[in-house]
């Protein structure tokens, strides 16, 4: 079974590593989305089987993204994973009290990520 993700951030280069990561090395569908505005759009139009989403974005951040997504029926158990430069320290009382399935952090290694987010999803 081919597993799509939605990957968001809003750095155009990041996205590009990651989803050539996870599709060249996870054989994954990947998605994307420069804001969280725009991850809700995509989420509720193709329906993904997991986000990694950005915590610091301008406009709506991650965590605002994903109180929203939870208001939604079909969103509401979408698995999201944190994607931050500040997994382990300042910003982390914003997101630590989510139900994130998971935190990775950035930089991340290209040639692991696809296994991290198997392993923080138990895919």
């Amino acid at each position: 079974m081919t597993r799509r993700v939605l990957v968001v951030d809003d750095d155009p280069l990041l996205r590009e590593v990651a989803k050539a990561s996870l599709e060249m090395v996870g054989g994954w569908e990947v998605l994307t989305a420069s804001s969280g505005a725009e991850a809700v759009e995509v989420a509720l139009r193709e329906h993904p089987d997991a986000m990694l989403l950005d915590v610091m974005m301008p406009g709506q951040d991650g965590p605002s993204t994903l109180v929203e997504l939870r208001t939604d029926a079909s969103t509401r158990d979408l698995p999201v994973i944190f994607l931050t430069a500040k997994a382990g320290g300042e910003g982390r009382d914003e997101w630590k009290n989510t139900d994130a399935s998971g935190v990775i952090g950035k930089p991340f290694d290209p040639m692991t990520l696809s296994a991290e987010v198997s392993r923080l999803l138990g895919w």
